[in-house]
């Protein structure tokens, strides 16, 4: 008897380490996300023959009301022209891996029906979106070290991986640069313009200045370029030396473009060739170049903390206002 008793007990134990083994490894692989820039999944709703998504669920835990979508859009020539941009009332371009350029486009006035190419996140996305309560974060996914400090950080973060029925792939292009999103199954709606708590000030343009016609901006492996147009009371934009576009919304033409002097120095992380990421840092102060209204005013920057907006100044400690509208702002490293 007692020997059965002991063949029982062994047999159970047994079959509770095996379970225990197999929840582990399924665990294992369910979180398990390739590198970078393979990073979003394949398990994303395509639309429907008609082009047209399967109908908007209702959004998750209660609204973002005050909380605006910052989507991190592609910029390589295979992702062009994007789609949404124009809808954005800030859009961020900064530098990542081998000098190529990133957008992040943050929307809280409206929202537009789609966005993208949706590509990945960077460790510096998250200082710069500390300026904002709660945001959406938008994104394909990240470098695997990476992606705890996403968790921790005070964002909402949406990848494909968490809100598969929000992400689609367009036709038409060959994967990283097809997977595009709904906002509208993130967000129920734009939260409005008190969610923009970037710290800039919209007004009539400050005295002085002096007249401009185009800026371009140099990354070692990409260019931004604005030129004045009056007609569209705007700076047309132009990538890489050829014009900007989108699929809905045209050229962009943000009425104030910022050329924000910062630092730029390498982050612990790298994409899966090796090539370090750059980290720009948005903390702190410097030089900055506003253009606005076909004239270019020298300026100065300060956010003191992460949870600070960023402050324009004219180099005379006078405000620095800026045109209302879409506001481009283009990192550029500072000369050391």
């Amino acid at each position: 008897m007692r020997h059965a008793a002991r063949t029982r007990r062994a047999a159970l134990a047994a079959a509770l380490v095996a379970v225990t083994t197999a929840a582990s490894l399924t665990a294992g692989c369910t979180r398990h996300r390739p590198p970078d820039d393979a990073r979003a999944p394949a398990r994303t709703v395509a639309p429907s023959a008609s082009g047209t998504p399967t109908p908007t669920p209702t959004p998750t835990p209660a609204s973002r009301a005050g909380s605006p979508l910052a989507v991190k859009i592609d910029n390589v020539a295979a992702a062009r022209p994007q789609t949404g941009l124009g809808a954005a009332d800030v859009v961020y371009a900064e530098q990542v891996e081998g000098g190529l350029s990133r957008l992040m486009a943050v929307y809280a006035t409206r929202l537009p029906k789609a966005v993208g190419p949706v590509r990945s996140a960077r460790e510096s996305d998250l200082e710069l979106l500390r300026q904002f309560h709660e945001p959406t974060l938008a994104y394909s996914g990240a470098q695997h070290r990476l992606l705890p400090l996403i968790g921790r950080a005070p964002l909402r973060a949406e990848s494909p991986d968490d809100s598969a029925d929000a992400y689609y792939r367009g036709a038409g292009r060959a994967a990283p640069h097809n997977l595009f999103l709904r906002p509208a199954r993130l967000l129920p709606a734009a939260p409005g313009r008190p969610a923009l708590t970037t710290g800039f000030r919209y007004g009539p343009a400050p005295s002085g200045g002096s007249p401009a016609t185009t800026r371009t901006v140099r990354y070692p492996a990409a260019s931004f370029a604005f030129t004045w147009s009056a007609r569209r009371g705007g700076w047309l934009v132009s990538l890489d030396g050829g014009p900007a576009a989108t699929t809905d919304a045209g050229r962009p033409a943000p009425a104030t473009v910022v050329v924000q002097y910062v630092r730029v120095r390498s982050s612990r992380y790298h994409d899966m060739l090796g090539n370090h990421t750059p980290y720009t840092e948005t903390v702190g102060s410097g030089r900055a170049e506003v253009l606005r209204d076909g004239r270019s005013f020298q300026a100065r920057w300060s956010r003191p903390a992460a949870t600070d907006g960023t402050e324009f100044t004219t180099v005379d400690g006078g405000p620095m206002n800026f045109a209302d509208g879409q506001v481009w702002v283009v990192f550029a490293a500072a000369s050391r």
